[in-house]
């Protein structure tokens, strides 16, 4: 462990780990609610559609919940085929309609057969004791009915080497308890511990720069190694450090 990299690493946490960087991340879409279903489902869908400009993620987030009524938990268990019919309007880059339809339809299943999207991955991590496991546990239920195969692509697969950013993302919102109110800390049977960073180009080129490792792929070898090195700087909370890597990316400032 380098004391000087511990230090860059602390700063930077401070700089950017707080309240008012919530504003223009795609976590301001779930925290609209106070509802922890509501923040569910918002915080995935918000999550799915998280690349691109940071602007229009947000703005495109909140559009989509308008688009369930402004409540995401609800619309998922009773939308009717004519309010699903709705959400066809819908356009994020190349996520569509269609997709948000076969994405909320998927959301109901796993609601109805496990009791929630918090209750489904903190029963496979606790059965597994793996988060890798539990994302590949994830997507085969996920996709277990019938759907559109385009639809696929918007959920990263971690058995085909995947860095599923966007779930360890999601993960990160609803595992880590942060006292300074950015993430929520819903799942309380998933330890910090056992997230693994969101690996997208700023945290990765930021990881790179200061030697945290050295694997020129952005996939999911890349994502074990970042977080096996965050974890020698806090092993109870890895990725505590993701606002500061990508921070520092994206404003391209140490």
């Amino acid at each position: 462990m380098d004391p000087e990299i511990r230090e860059l690493l602390e700063r930077l946490y401070d700089r950017y780990d707080r309240p008012e960087f919530i504003e223009c991340d795609p976590i301001a879409v779930p925290h609209r609610y106070t509802d922890p279903a509501d923040r569910e489902i918002a915080g995935f869908l918000a999550a799915t559609i998280a690349w691109g400009n940071r602007k229009t993620i947000v703005r495109n987030g909140h559009r989509m919940m308008h688009c369930m009524d402004d409540a995401p938990a609800d619309f998922v268990r009773h939308a009717s085929e004519r309010e699903l019919a709705t959400l066809d309007r819908f356009v994020h880059r190349t996520f569509n309609g269609g997709d948000l339809r076969d994405f909320v339809v998927a959301l109901r299943r796993v609601d109805a057969a496990h009791g929630g999207l918090g209750a489904f991955f903190e029963s496979r991590y606790e059965a597994s004791g793996s988060l890798a496991e539990t994302f590949a546990a994830f997507r085969r239920a996920f996709f277990a009915a019938d759907h559109a195969p385009r639809c696929e692509k918007h959920l990263s697969s971690i058995e085909r080497g995947a860095a599923c950013k966007r779930l360890c993302m999601f993960l990160r919102w609803m595992v880590r308890r942060d006292a300074r109110g950015v993430d929520f800390g819903l799942w309380r049977r998933i330890p910090a511990s056992a997230l693994f960073i969101p690996l997208d180009v700023h945290a990765a080129a930021t990881g790179r720069l200061l030697g945290l490792f050295a694997r020129r792929q952005n996939d999911w070898r890349a994502v074990e190694e970042l977080t096996e090195a965050l974890r020698r700087y806090d092993p109870a909370d890895p990725v505590r450090f993701d606002f500061a890597l990508f921070g520092a990316g994206m404003e391209g400032r140490l």
